[in-house]
């Protein structure tokens, strides 16, 4: 499929000019407009209703509008016109066409993320096809193969940051087994008046200039007088000796950031209603940039039903971690009143938040944020003792001074031989390495940093069960291990310490059984997304846990999964936080007959 000119009844705009005004005010960037696109049809029982397409065929132009979500205007790159994009309904088994048109002055890409298509309608620049030029457009067609909650976005030089990104349901072909009377999508996202290239920049002279959160006098004061003076003054000398931050749980902060619900700002509460003695499903997306958000409503129990768009066993909880790209749908039985649907940031510094209302203009509290969490030598796999005796909390040979990965040391070495982890040659002596992770946990059942011990029923991946056996009952025939990597100073991430501007392919065998297993080497989570085919994720034993197409690898965590090659060509695999992918953490994964 080649990229081709306008058609003519499509018409040509100035390129990088505004369709038409959109000015969104700090509560919401909506814009809803009668043009000869697909009709769509708003859910009138939301306030600032996302546009919806329905259908099989859709056209969606590539834009850019000024938005206001901070008191100052500031431009965004959107699918026709809004922000977030138009949601996209399909029907499971439809074979749909959407053909995107570039009105930007660069090229643009759409990828259809956890959809399952051939390689060249993926959307990928360099592996699926070479993008969108200005003034062209692309015809992407497929067949619907699935069902469930699924998200759209840019692949293209950062511009799933500034507004290009949308939301996707597919009807299933055969009645759902899920019962509800009412459903909304809940698409969180982050936004940031800055250019994401300026934040890279920022990041790659200072990687801690948006923590918000470091450790001060007043808390070493506090920690002396907790633990002793010897145990505070020894933790210091540990994370300086790794020039880290116990503090640094997000890379980018509400320092700069705005966190939006839909769109919309916390101020602006959208609002979802629901009518007495309904079953609501509410569609909840990860479509940021770069945050985790802690998802809960506050009264009110959810019972998961899906997660990553497949079914999973009913499972009731309080809240729940969303990882970047992730989806997650819930049924709720609300009673006649308002609630917060609270979402706030893994590090604490802001929140988003929507309202589920029987009637507009409701309000209900708006919880305070938890206190931020602190890191631990444990949370990044050094806790705990080897079996010479050696206390791994203590074990710092390995990580870096001065941003430079030093040699393992012999004790080390013994370590591996003893069971413990082993790590690639690639990492040793490696700057683009400042940490190795030595005792990974395998649990599944860690509620995460900042979650442990908060009082509520949260939700983990131990609890995710698919509601169907192992698809491919086969045993792996091998085994492809990742380690990953990054130096936290110099802001540079990858896998084995290599960039992907140095890595060779993997290289799977058409129709083979691998497992994947991955060792988070840094102090960060890192959702890992494997384009078109999907992630098996294991338990600790080794048995089939849950289908997902994005798997989070926590700090000092190792994930197992198992992946069926089953799609030709070229994969894009990489972790989901952008400026983590945009700075070398991605491979290409290449399916050959």
């Amino acid at each position: 499929m080649t990229t081709e000119r306008y058609p003519p009844h499509l018409g040509k705009l100035p390129i990088d000019l505004p369709r038409r005004q959109f000015v969104t005010g700090l509560a919401s960037s909506l814009a809803l407009t009668a043009l000869p696109w697909p009709a769509f049809s708003t859910n009138a029982s939301s306030h600032g209703a996302v546009p919806e397409l329905r259908g099989t065929d859709f056209l969606l132009d590539v834009g850019t509008q000024p938005v206001n979500f901070t008191g100052r205007k500031a431009w965004a790159k959107t699918i026709n016109g809004t922000l977030p994009a138009p949601t996209l309904r399909w029907r499971e088994g439809d074979t749909v066409t959407l053909r995107v048109a570039n009105h930007l002055r660069e090229d643009t890409s759409i990828h259809w993320h956890g959809i399952l298509l051939p390689a060249n309608m993926d959307g990928v620049p360099g592996l699926s096809f070479h993008g969108i030029r200005p003034s062209e457009s692309f015809l992407y067609r497929f067949h619907v193969r699935q069902a469930g909650t699924y998200w759209y976005h840019a692949h293209s030089s950062l511009q799933e940051a500034v507004g290009v990104y949308g939301a996707i349901v597919i009807d299933p072909k055969e009645p759902d087994p899920v019962a509800f009377d009412r459903e909304h999508v809940i698409l969180l996202s982050d936004w940031s008046d800055e250019d994401p290239h300026a934040i890279v920049r920022k990041l790659r002279k200072q990687a801690d200039y948006y923590n918000l959160h470091k450790r001060t006098v007043g808390d070493f004061v506090r920690d002396a007088r907790r633990d002793g003076f010897d145990a505070a003054l020894a933790d210091r000398k540990a994370w300086g000796r790794m020039r880290m931050s116990p503090t640094d749980l997000a890379d980018v902060t509400a320092l700069t950031y705005t966190y939006l619900a839909n769109g919309t700002t916390p101020d602006g509460n959208w609002t979802a209603l629901f009518e007495r003695g309904q079953k609501v499903r509410l569609r909840f997306i990860n479509g940021s940039a770069m945050t985790f958000f802690d998802v809960r409503i506050p009264g009110l129990r959810m019972t998961v039903v899906s997660a990553d768009g497949q079914p999973v066993h009913p499972v009731s909880v309080e809240e729940f971690r969303l990882g970047v790209a992730e989806t997650l749908d819930v049924i709720v039985e609300p009673d006649e009143q308002p609630y917060t649907i609270f979402a706030q940031a893994m590090d604490r510094g802001g929140y988003a938040r929507a309202t589920l209302s029987p009637r507009p203009g409701l309000q209900a509290p708006v919880p305070a944020l938890d206190p931020r969490a602190i890191l631990t030598m444990a949370d990044m796999g050094h806790g705990g003792m080897d079996h010479s005796g050696h206390d791994m909390s203590q074990m710092k040979g390995m990580e870096g001074g001065c941003g430079a990965n030093m040699k393992m040391d012999h004790a080390a070495h013994d370590m591996a031989a003893n069971g413990m982890i082993r790590h690639p040659a690639s990492e040793d002596d490696n700057p683009a390495v400042d940490m190795q992770t030595m005792t990974p946990s395998r649990t599944l059942d860690d509620p995460g940093i900042g979650l442990r011990g908060n009082g509520r029923r949260v939700l983990t991946y131990a609890d995710l069960k698919s509601t169907f056996a192992d698809p491919d009952g086969r045993e792996p025939g091998r085994d492809i291990e990742l380690h990953l990597t990054g130096n936290m100073e110099r802001y540079t991430w990858g896998f084995d310490g290599i960039p992907f501007s140095k890595a060779e392919p993997v290289r799977l065998n058409y129709g083979e059984r691998v497992r994947i297993v991955l060792v988070n080497d840094t102090m960060m989570e890192h959702p890992i997304h494997l384009h078109g085919l999907w992630s098996d994720l294991e338990n600790a034993d080794g048995e089939f846990q849950v289908r997902k197409h994005t798997i989070s690898v926590p700090p000092g965590h190792m994930r197992s999964y198992r992946v069926s090659a089953d799609a030709l060509g070229r994969w894009a695999y990489h972790c989901h936080m952008l400026l983590h992918m945009e700075l070398g953490m991605f491979r290409e994964v290449r399916v050959d007959a």
